[in-house]
C-alpha cells in the first residue's frame, strides 16, 4: 500500500479553516469528478469528503462521505456513491493507493448518495452489501432515487441504473479481510432507515454514516423519529468507545464533536418544540423556534425550517 494522504490530526488542521466555505466553493478538485480527493485518515482508511452543502450539478453529488479500507486481500469500498461517473471516480482514486482489487461496496443506507454507484461495481463483478431495511428503499423507491439524481446532474448522470444490494444482513455482518477486522453494524433507528455503521474495533475507528454529523445540519426526513436516533446514538453507539469518526457528512473527527453536532442538536430542537407545545403553540409558530445556536452549521438555511417543523409533527403525539 502507498503511504500518500495526510494524517488523521495533519487532515483536520488543513481542513478546518476551509470546513464553514463550502457552499462557497464550487469544487475542491476540478480535475475528477469528486468533490475532494481521499485523504488517508488512519494507516489503511481513506475517505473522499463530500460537500456538506445539498447535491448539485457542480458537486456531482458528492456530498457525502465515500471511504475506503486498504486490506492485506483487497478492498473495502463505503457507499456506492451518487452515479456511476462519481464511482468511477473513485476508484480511480482507489487505483492509484493500492493494486489490491475492490472485494466489496457496503451502502450506508438507501440514499441516492450512497447507492446510485452500485451498477458501477455491479459490472465489475463486486458484491454489495446493505441493510435490509435499505434495501428495500431501493427496490420500492429506486427509480423515484434515480430521477432525482437526474434532474441535478443532467448529462454527469448518465449510464447510471438502478441496482439494490446482492448482500443484506439485518444486526452485524462480519466483513473482515487480509488480517483486518470489519464489523458492518445496524446499531438501531437513526436518521434513515437501515443506517449501516462499519466498525473497526482494533484501530477504534468507527465509519458512522448517517447517525453521525459533523459540520453540516443533520436533516430530520418525514416519518423520522429523533427520540430513536438519539437512543441510538447515546447507547450502542458511544459504547462502541470510538476514537476516531468519520461521520456521514463533515471532516473526520471524534466522538465528542459528532455528539455536540447530533444529538446535541437533536436534543436542543426537540427542547425547544416540545416547549412551544407546552404552551399551546401551533405547527406555524414552530418554524419560528430559536436555533440561531446552529446557525453555524451548513445547510442551516435548507434545514433549519424543515427539521422544526417535522419534529413538532413527530412531538405532537407523543
Amino acid at each position: 500500500m502507498k503511504t500518500l494522504g495526510l494524517s488523521f490530526t495533519a487532515a483536520l488542521l488543513a481542513t478546518a479553516s476551509a470546513a464553514v466555505a463550502h457552499d462557497d466553493i464550487a469544487d475542491l478538485y476540478p480535475q475528477s469528478e469528486l468533490y475532494a480527493k481521499p485523504v488517508q485518515v488512519i494507516p489503511g482508511v481513506w475517505s473522499a469528503i463530500g460537500a456538506t452543502a445539498p447535491p448539485t450539478y457542480e458537486n456531482s453529488g458528492h456530498n457525502n462521505n465515500l471511504s475506503f479500507i486498504v486490506t492485506g486481500e483487497g478492498v473495502v469500498v463505503i457507499n456506492g456513491g451518487a452515479s456511476v461517473r462519481l464511482a468511477k471516480a473513485l476508484h480511480d482514486e482507489i487505483k492509484a493507493v493500492t493494486d489490491q482489487p475492490v472485494k466489496l461496496v457496503i451502502n450506508e443506507n438507501g440514499q441516492g448518495h450512497a447507492v446510485l454507484g452500485n451498477a458501477y461495481w455491479a459490472d465489475l463483478g463486486v458484491d454489495i452489501l446493505a441493510h435490509e431495511d435499505a434495501t428495500a428503499v431501493v427496490v420500492e423507491d429506486g427509480d423515484f432515487i434515480l430521477q432525482g439524481m437526474e434532474r441535478y446532474n443532467r448529462d454527469k448522470a448518465e449510464g447510471t441504473r438502478v441496482v439494490p444490494a446482492n448482500l443484506s444482513f439485518s444486526d452485524t455482518y462480519d466483513a473482515s479481510m487480509g488480517g483486518v477486522t470489519i464489523e458492518v453494524l445496524h446499531l438501531g433507528p437513526a436518521h434513515d432507515p437501515g443506517d449501516v455503521q462499519v466498525w473497526l474495533p482494533e484501530q477504534g475507528m468507527v465509519i458512522a454514516g448517517d447517525l453521525a454529523f459533523h459540520e453540516r445540519m443533520p436533516p430530520i426526513f418525514e416519518g423520522i423519529c429523533t427520540s430513536c436516533w438519539i437512543e441510538t446514538f447515546e447507547g450502542p453507539f458511544v459504547d462502541l468507545g470510538a476514537t476516531y469518526v468519520i461521520p456521514g457528512h463533515g471532516h473526520p473527527t471524534n466522538m465528542e464533536m459528532v455528539t455536540i453536532e447530533t444529538v446535541g442538536y437533536l436534543k436542543d430542537l426537540r427542547e425547544k418544540i416540545g416547549a412551544h407545545i407546552d404552551e399551546g403553540g401551533d405547527l406555524a409558530g414552530a418554524y419560528y423556534v430559536d436555533q440561531s445556536a446552529w446557525e453555524y452549521l451548513d445547510t442551516f438555511e435548507e434545514l433549519a425550517t424543515k427539521n422544526a417543523g417535522r419534529v413538532y409533527e413527530e412531538m405532537e403525539w407523543e
